[in-house]
């Protein structure tokens, strides 16, 4: 693993321990903290998936694989809604406006049960599309760290 691919699995722990279904979260480099979540998909065999306008959903473990028919963003979020398996799917690039049907289903996925565990985060969205989700969502930031929660070391809380 790369040097920053602990930092990201430390923010994929407080992803899939979020209280919330929708995570928004914000992070000064995108790209980069991609490429560490695509680093510990493959090493950890986690089911990811990444959402760009451009290219669709596709798998992070495997960047050649592409979900078929998930092109459009309503058409994705359909398909994470109707999933029955753990995944977590990373959104980058929304823009606004969007369609009242995509914003439901976003509403829909902050919503769902706890028994089918999946997460739809979304990276570096506009802040009037975050203040529109609002409580549904739970807001991280990449350059929060673990280092800041107390931890035990030969008998010592270390910071």
């Amino acid at each position: 693993m790369t040097a920053a691919a602990p930092q990201a699995a430390e923010i994929l722990e407080r992803i899939i321990g979020a209280a919330s279904g929708l995570v928004v979260l914000d992070s000064p480099d995108a790209l980069a903290l991609i490429g560490q979540f695509r680093a510990v998909a493959r090493n950890t065999g986690q089911a990811m998936y990444l959402w760009q306008p451009d290219t669709g959903l596709g798998s992070l473990r495997d960047a050649h694989v592409r979900v078929p028919d998930c092109q459009r963003l309503g058409s994705a979020l359909r398909y994470m809604q109707q999933s029955m398996h753990f995944g977590i799917y990373f959104l980058v690039g929304l823009e606004l406006p969007l369609s009242a049907m995509d914003a439901t289903l976003l509403r829909q996925l902050a919503r769902m049960p706890k028994e089918h565990l999946r997460r739809v985060v979304l990276i570096d969205v506009p802040a009037a599309l975050a203040e529109h989700l609002g409580d549904l969502t739970v807001r991280l930031n990449s350059k929060d760290s673990s280092s800041k929660r107390l931890r035990l070391r030969d008998g010592r809380w270390l910071v």
